[in-house]
């Protein structure tokens, strides 16, 4: 299979080839310039909440312009290379955050065009019905939200839809109910990963077919290559949010896109109850952008600096923040990956993320909840020498060849001295001390006992440190209490009368799942719902 997938690498890298060099050209057909950046909604960001936003007005006939501060992820060779996508951060941004002891690290974030999405693993699966509410952990408290599963649930199989989520029913102990199916049926498992969750089943646990979202229908476009989580997709066989909400929404006519333009600060009117303007820089100097209502969807991270960094005197401690919660409650979750070894068998998977262990999300065994964990594509020697970089490249390819890999998630519960603020200097701070750790153990040790009954020899542990910030979320907790939330339950703000945040910033908490569905569905619903529309 490796062998016949080389063979398509190679003529779709004659293709990229071809192509590099245009596809993040600011003038490509469906970008606008930067002259006259005016439109009824403006919305500040292309990742999932932004794009799915922009296509859900379009598809209501309304004037909308996406700004984008970079500009499209190019088609080349190296979209496949775990070198260059790993260890070169080929397509990871040059800037540097702090952390609370004032130490520099790159974050884990991309600009552009599809936001983090454009390299996602494409794992889409809905929150639980206990996610929306209250619920106690072995740390503290994790959060209700300021509306239901079922508030939600429609706009989650619609956002299925839009996505080509593929998924099973019946398998999973611990899956919410559902109105509708599927859209499509859940992927195969490659033989290596149907033995595996055969010796699971003996084990006792209750392994189930991942919710992704790829191009696997009949006439796909997908490969299932080994360079899909985490890489850029050559082919656009990946649902991230420039293939199914951006293209879509530039399709219908009622959409601009202009990258290549970074909003530094939004400005209110003087009575500072909405947004008069938005500045912005481009590389042929200073715009100006103006629109009835704005949506910031910049990322969790930046959309809180963005709106601190507009303060003025209406607004003496950031735009929006009159309850002091903008930045704060930043949450990250509790994430390591495992790479569990079988000495004795080689592992010939190609697409491995496909199985999932949900036995303990609800109940550990003590009552309360521990998390999830999920396979993540097949990890190649290359990548493991991001983390291991002192080990030889041929000692961890051999590692690599028998070497199954889990992400172990469990979650983070919101604080309020965990925050982003901005630093004199502009960049953005990310202080956090982990919360939930005392279940992430536990979570691990559960999960090291489950494989070794399964049959693994050894299990190598890499934990998620800051620059690992993926799954960033809850710096604009929405409420039902302007005192304590920025935004109420249709992500508007409650000091700001044209303003929404439509990213994981207004998560109230983490979950323990991957968070992309929720921000897509959550983004229907406002549209569908609530006053932005109008």
């Amino acid at each position: 299979m490796r062998g016949q997938l080389s063979v398509k690498f190679n003529r779709l890298n004659e293709k990229g080839q071809q192509m590099s060099g245009t596809s993040t050209d600011p003038g490509r057909a469906g970008d606008s310039t930067t002259e006259g950046l005016s439109a009824d909604y403006v919305v500040i960001g292309s990742g999932m909440g932004g794009a799915v936003t922009a296509r859900a007005l379009a598809e209501r006939g309304a004037d909308v312009l996406i700004v984008e501060r970079g500009w499209r992820m190019p088609r080349e060779p190296q979209n496949w290379s775990p070198t260059e996508v790993f260890l070169n951060r080929r397509y990871k941004p040059d800037e540097t955050w702090l952390d609370h002891r004032g130490r520099s690290f790159r974050p884990g974030v991309h600009y552009v065009v599809g936001g983090n999405t454009k390299v996602y693993g494409a794992s889409l699966p809905r929150f639980r019905e206990s996610d929306f509410e209250a619920v106690e952990h072995h740390d503290g408290t994790s959060p209700g939200w300021p509306f239901s599963y079922r508030d939600i649930e429609p706009f989650y199989g619609a956002a299925e839809t839009m996505f080509r989520v593929h998924g099973r029913v019946g398998e999973d102990p611990t899956e919410p109910w559902r109105s509708t199916p599927f859209p499509h049926p859940a992927l195969e498992h490659e033989p290596y990963v149907a033995d595996l969750a055969g010796r699971l089943r003996e084990a006792g646990a209750h392994p189930s077919a991942n919710a992704m979202g790829l191009d696997v229908a009949a006439g796909g476009s997908c490969l299932r290559c080994y360079t899909c989580d985490g890489f850029p997709c050559i082919v656009d066989a990946k649902s991230d949010a420039e293939t199914c909400a951006i293209a879509p929404a530039l399709a219908t006519g009622n959409v601009r896109l202009a990258t290549g333009v970074r909003v530094t600060r939004l400005v209110a009117g003087p009575k500072g109850t909405s947004i008069q303007h938005a500045e912005a820089t481009t590389a042929d100097g200073p715009v100006r952008i103006t629109a009835r209502k704005f949506i910031l969807s910049a990322g969790a991270a930046n959309s809180a600096a963005l709106l601190l960094g507009s303060a003025d005197e209406s607004h003496p401690h950031g735009l929006a923040n009159s309850s002091g919660q903008v930045g704060r409650n930043f949450m990250m979750h509790n994430n390591a990956h495992f790479a569990a070894v079988d000495l004795s068998r080689r592992n010939d998977v190609v697409f491995q993320k496909t199985l999932s262990v949900h036995d303990w999300y609800h109940d550990g065994g003590d009552g309360y909840p521990l998390g999830v964990m999920q396979l993540v594509g097949k990890v190649q020697g290359a990548m493991m020498k991001s983390y291991a970089w002192a080990v030889p490249t041929f000692v961890l390819d051999q590692v690599a060849a028998r070497s199954v890999e889990w992400l172990i998630m469990a979650e983070d519960l919101p604080h309020p001295e965990n925050r982003v603020t901005v630093a004199p200097d502009g960049r953005i701070v990310v202080s956090r001390k982990a919360r939930g750790t005392t279940t992430h153990r536990k979570l691990m040790r559960r999960s090291r006992k489950l494989l070794r009954a399964a049959g693994y020899d050894l299990i190598a542990t890499q934990p998620f440190d800051i620059s690992m910030n993926a799954h960033m979320c809850g710096t604009t907790v929405a409420g039902n209490d302007p005192a304590t939330s920025v935004l109420d339950g249709y992500c508007r703000s409650h000091d700001v009368e044209n303003l929404w945040v439509i990213d994981a910033g207004f998560f109230p908490s983490s979950a323990a799942m991957n968070p992309a569905l929720t921000i897509a569905a959550q983004a229907l619903r406002v549209v569908a719902e609530s006053e932005l529309a109008t």
